[in-house]
């Protein structure tokens, strides 16, 4: 705030404080107040000396030399009577006087500008200290002191690693590049899904480094007054200019620097507009001995400003995707380290049985079993704790509250069974993993299976399984129990998804043809199709062939299952006893229920034969069981 200001400020506060205290300076003194007839009754025996008129209020003062205070209703009539008595008369006029008329009015305006003028001159100033101080509060000094993060704590991303070590060579040792006339990328710009490690290896690089490391988000930039952002942007990178070699990251850049004239109001668009420009010009303007590197990181890649992306400014282009089994091996590694693991836990089998998973979502998973097994008062993080673990994360916790009829378990044995044979019986199938009608989160029950392996392309045949696989659960439900019922709506919805990817995207069918009548989207979130690229005509051909696809999936589950009609049989009742199985378990079942299968076709005349089946998990039941009722 001007100084000016302040001076003005204390100098109307001090004619304030003179104003007032002058008014009440001439105030009269708080006299005794007198009744008016015993007013009238002195004034009648002589004991008033002398009085002072001001409108109706009389100031008296008596032949003791006492002042007294009282009101008259009726000046006029009381003025004869004191005449006659001799009594001193004096008298003012009781209206205010013109100044007094104006300070009354205008004091209060004059007080309230003042106090508007200067809580706006304080949020101005708490604004620009605020701008001020945007910069300073966003870095970060390795030092002494810090313990920096580096590439060791970063893993499952080696090219992407591999590909950054250039930068960190670059910022520590500059001329070795410059010497031969070559040019470090001002910009590079990560990209991937969520989760995948993107700002950690942004700090691994500062860490490296050891570099004055800017941390922002594109969140930062974006404010209601117009403007703003851009001076933001300004200020960023003139701080940054004194604190050469250094590294300015800008997280999820798409939130400001989306493609221009895109989306948003038009406010909105002036905002990030200005703000986008501001970055923009402050790219081009790095001269070459400005050793600044400014990393972004993006899970939407496909609604960046093409200006942003051209070369000059993010020159680099670094996709940092989901680890292999490898990565993620070495992934649990690192995040194990700070946590008490079993001597016969493998890790490697854990990183088998999670595929797609991200380096957050293993952080998250190595957590959950932690938690879970401190639950359990364990010594040490054991193999089911990791089970236990992905199961909440990918289905849920856990509905033990849940109140199932005896109905509702039976269709759900019967659905789960279904997928099971139908997924064991298909070629080029995952193996199963797990059976289980327990209830987690919204899924009733769950068939899980363990991929042998990542997969980076899917055949059509794998893709056909699966349909089946997801088709076989209510196939299960008409054969078993003669009914359908709204369990299989996911199946359903996950099933027509891939039968339209197949026939609109992968170009996997006949009638059709090799074409991609549909474009999804470019960036990393799971976006669906969004955009059609056929006519009404075409349309009518792709809902033929994807029903078709669809049907023909649904019968061959059937017809697996009404083959294998008494091992469906056999699992679901057996899951309404056990409630989960394993893949050796249902192998055990299999087998059992092949021999009885076996023995009845043998001799259909005779009883069924009771086998000694002493590895089944339902060996009380299994010899008792009529399978020709199920």
């Amino acid at each position: 705030m001007p100084r000016l200001f302040y001076s003005l400020f204390i100098l109307i506060v001090i004619g304030i404080i003179g104003a007032f205290s002058a008014l009440f300076w001439n105030l009269e003194q708080t006299l005794p107040t007198l009744k008016y007839n015993d007013f009238l009754t002195s004034l009648d025996n002589n004991d008033i000396a002398a009085v002072h008129l001001k409108g109706g209020n009389i100031t008296l003062t008596d032949t003791a030399n006492r002042k007294f205070s009282t009101f008259s209703p009726d000046v006029t009539s009381l003025l004869p009577k004191l005449l006659t008595k001799k009594v001193t008369i004096t008298a003012e006029n009781d209206k205010p006087s013109p100044f007094f008329n104006i300070l009354t009015i205008t004091l209060p305006i004059v007080i309230l500008f003042f106090i508007l003028l200067f809580s706006l001159a304080k949020k101005q100033q708490q604004t620009d200290d605020d701008n001020s101080d945007f910069t300073k509060n966003k870095v970060i000094h390795y030092g002494k002191g810090i313990n920096p993060i580096t590439f060791d704590d970063v893993a499952g991303i080696p090219e992407a690693k591999e590909e950054l070590r250039e930068i960190v060579n670059f910022l520590k040792n500059p001329r070795k590049f410059s010497r031969l006339g070559a040019i470090i990328p001002k910009g590079v710009l990560l990209q991937g899904p969520p989760g995948t490690g993107k700002t950690l290896l942004a700090k691994a690089i500062a860490g490296e480094s050891k570099v004055p490391f800017f941390n922002f988000s594109g969140s930062d930039f974006v404010e209601m007054f117009v403007g703003v952002g851009a001076s933001r942007v300004r200020d960023i990178f003139r701080e940054a200019k004194k604190q050469t070699p250094c590294i300015v990251f800008i997280d999820e850049i798409d939130a400001v620097g989306a493609r221009r004239g895109a989306a948003g109001g038009v406010g909105g668009q002036d905002e990030r507009g200005q703000t986008l420009n501001a970055l923009l010009v402050e790219m081009d303007g790095f001269s070459h001995d400005e050793t600044i590197i400014v990393l972004a990181a993006t899970n939407r890649p496909d609604i960046l400003d093409p200006a942003l992306r051209r070369p000059g400014r993010f020159d680099r282009l670094i996709s940092i995707l989901p680890p292999d089994v490898k990565g993620r091996l070495k992934i649990l590694k690192v995040h194990t380290k700070r946590v008490t693991i079993s001597d016969k836990l493998d890790l490697k089998d854990v990183a088998q049985n999670t595929p797609g998973f991200t380096g957050a979502e293993l952080a998250n998973l190595v957590n959950e079993a932690a938690l879970i097994a401190a639950r359990e008062n364990k010594a040490a993080i054991e193999q089911d704790d990791f089970n236990e673990a992905k199961d909440r994360i990918m289905i849920g916790i856990e509905r033990k509250g849940m109140v199932i009829s005896k109905d509702d378990r039976r269709t759900m044995a019967f659905h789960e069974a279904g997928h099971a044979i139908v997924a064991k019986a298909l070629p080029e199938a995952d193996p199963i993993q797990k059976i289980t009608i327990v209830p987690r989160g919204r899924a009733m029950g769950h068939t899980q299976q363990q991929p042998l392996s990542d997969r980076h392309a899917y055949t059509k045949q794998y893709l056909q399984n699966r349909i089946t696989i997801f088709m076989g659960g209510r196939a299960a439900e008409e054969i078993g129990l003669n009914q359908q019922t709204t369990g299989a709506e996911d199946d359903l919805v996950r099933a027509m998804q891939i039968a339209t990817k197949m026939v609109c995207q992968w170009g996997m069918n006949d009638v059709v043809g090799p074409l991609a009548y549909a474009k999804a989207s470019e960036g990393f979130l799971g976006d669906d199709l969004n955009q059609t690229l056929y006519s009404e005509s075409t349309a009518r051909h792709i809902d033929m062939e994807v029903r078709k696809l669809v049907e023909n999936c649904y019968a061959e589950a059937r017809e697996i299952l009404t083959r294998e009609k008494h091992f469906l049989g056999h699992l679901a009742e057996i899951l309404l006893q056990t409630e989960t199985l394993d893949n050796e378990e249902m192998e055990i079942i299999a087998d059992c229920s092949a021999k009885k299968q076996h023995d009845l076709e043998k001799d259909t005349e005779s009883p069924p034969q009771q086998h000694e089946c002493m590895t089944c998990p339902a060996a009380a039941h299994c010899t008792n069981m009529n399978l020709e009722s199920t």
